[in-house]
């Protein structure tokens, strides 16, 4: 246990120093596979922040029904009635079309408007929430409302909010479809890196075998060299998505106070920045381990 500890103590600082004494190459390394890998990354905090905005409004199936201009007093009463009698309607509210005009008028400043408009034009309104909040029951119960002769139209308010959940999860797979795109990519450019070094080293491998080495003492090194550049590009790629994000808010703050809102996007919480730089190291780790198990398997054939 203590010879493997050692072993792994010396292979790590042998890729340091090979890591120091080209610090620009490195650089650029990270530089390039923060930059690749800020693209998912960031495509996944919009996502996650527009489903942060969707998630504070209100999801719940909810119909509205618009009545009739000429509906009675009366004839609101029993259809109220029958609507409470319906197993499939969970709660209602009655919305008086009186009422709905004057907090029309109140909330929206319409009142300098409303003086040219003789009659009021908004219906009697029942708002329902259905009791079983599966699609297809909601549609079902859509549109057997819609059928009534006192309802003039029936509208399914949660439809809008449905097909943002659907545009959301459409945008968490274009994140994965992106990032393994890009991931494959890393593999082959870190690959090509380690290929390089090999190059460069390869008399000193070539020794190495004859006085014994195993494949796991000479693929050591490299495989912690892959891991660092992985470990840099990740921590670049997390400091890109962090600025942008900064840069971003300025002007999101600045558009959401015109709305009287404090919305602003967030940052990458903790598991995900861990999963950024973790995976970055890993990506990494395998491209260095493809290459070197390539060249030693190359080596050992005769």
């Amino acid at each position: 246990m203590i010879e493997w500890l050692h072993g792994h103590r010396m292979a790590f600082l042998l890729a340091m120093k090979k890591l120091r004494a080209t610090p620009m190459s490195h650089l650029l390394m990270a530089g390039v596979i923060g930059a690749s890998l800020s693209l998912p990354a960031g495509f996944y905090l919009l996502v996650e922040n527009l489903k942060g905005a969707a998630g504070g409004i209100a999801a719940e199936p909810q119909l509205t029904l618009f009545l009739a201009q000429k509906t009675s007093a009366e004839t609101i009463r029993e259809l109220e009635a029958r609507l409470r009698a319906n197993p499939a309607i969970g709660d209602l509210r009655f919305v008086p079309r009186d009422a709905a005009w004057k907090e029309l008028q109140e909330k929206n400043g319409l009142g300098e408007a409303a003086r040219g408009i003789e009659k009021n034009p908004l219906p009697d309104v029942f708002i329902v929430h259905a009791g079983n909040t599966d699609p297809a029951a909601i549609e079902a119960l859509q549109q057997e409302l819609a059928q009534w002769p006192e309802v003039e139209h029936a509208q399914l308010d949660s439809a809008w909010v449905k097909r943002l959940h659907t545009l959301l999860q459409l945008g968490n797979k274009g994140v994965a479809v992106l990032a393994g795109l890009l991931g494959f990519a890393l593999v082959a450019i870190i690959g090509n890196t380690i290929r390089l070094q090999i190059l460069t080293q390869r008399e000193e491998i070539e020794v190495s075998t004859l006085i014994g080495a195993t494949d796991r003492f000479i693929r050591r090194p490299f495989l912690y060299t892959g891991t660092l550049h992985g470990l840099s590009g990740g921590i670049m790629a997390w400091l890109i998505v962090y600025a942008a994000l900064y840069a971003f808010n300025v002007s999101v703050e600045e558009l959401a106070l015109q709305y009287s809102t404090d919305f602003h996007l967030e940052p990458l919480e903790l598991n995900a920045s861990l999963v950024l730089v973790g995976c970055s190291a890993a990506l990494g780790w395998l491209g260095s381990y493809l290459e070197v198990s390539r060249h030693l398997s190359a080596t050992h054939t005769p």
